[in-house]
């Protein structure tokens, strides 16, 4: 049961980061440099990049939406093959 809270713990960290960086990206006055942007863009990238631009309607990007979907898809696979392999 601590490896599925543990998972469940690092999946929500990562959606709250995933949210934080898209919901950054709307405030045009944002300094870009900040450390804390930087930050948060260096740990996010390896997964917002692969889907960036796929999903564009006039100038929005709605990859976030598929990172958000893909995100809770393997998070409840994994806790499936966790939960099934806790069984045994």
């Amino acid at each position: 049961m601590f490896l599925i809270r543990l998972v469940n713990t690092v999946f929500e960290i990562l959606w709250w980061l995933l949210a934080a960086r898209f919901l950054l990206s709307w405030l045009p006055n944002l300094d870009r440099r900040h450390p804390a942007v930087v930050w948060l863009q260096r740990l996010t990238d390896p997964l917002v990049r692969p889907f960036q631009g796929i999903l564009v309607f006039g100038m929005v990007d709605f990859s976030p939406v598929i990172v958000f979907f893909l995100l809770r898809l393997v998070q409840r696979l994994i806790n499936s093959l966790l939960f099934g392999a806790l069984r045994w």
